[in-house]
């Protein structure tokens, strides 16, 4: 499935790696699971006073699982989401981020992989399933415990 999914083009030179979440570790930051759920291009590469804003498209049957605020996975580097658009989402990177991970290395086009939402996944799948789950549904769930 990786391979259908990853940019290939990227195979080669660096890739971001962070260290998985171990029990007992601390909860912090951002939840990504180093899946890759589509690939992106970058739209725009915008220098501002203290940051660099960076426009990303993905395919729009993807956009539904990237929401403001939300955590994001590019290449493996986990972010937050600032804005969401149609088919696309803005990202804003601190320069200490740009410098130390392979956005320093992007350019307009280049095609990245993308990891949405884990929380949004889990929310639309369960209320997409075949029998459907509304908010009755799941009262009665929380009530049983």
């Amino acid at each position: 499935e990786t391979r259908e999914l990853i940019a290939t083009q990227n195979l080669h030179g660096l890739v971001h790696m962070e260290p998985a979440l171990k029990v007992g570790d601390k909860l912090d930051g951002h939840f990504v699971q180093g899946h890759i759920d589509c690939l992106g291009r970058v739209e725009s590469i915008t220098k501002r006073d203290n940051g660099i804003d960076v426009m990303v498209s993905i395919p729009q049957s993807f956009i539904k699982f990237v929401i403001p605020k939300g955590s994001i996975a590019i290449d493996g580097v986990s972010l937050t989401v600032n804005s969401v658009g149609k088919s696309e989402f803005r990202l804003t990177i601190i320069p200490h981020t740009w410098e130390q991970t392979l956005f320093k290395d992007y350019k307009v086009g280049s095609v990245v992989n993308v990891e949405t939402d884990m929380f949004a996944r889990m929310m639309y799948h369960m209320f997409k399933c075949d029998k459907a789950l509304d908010w009755n549904g799941i009262d009665r769930i929380m009530a049983s415990y």
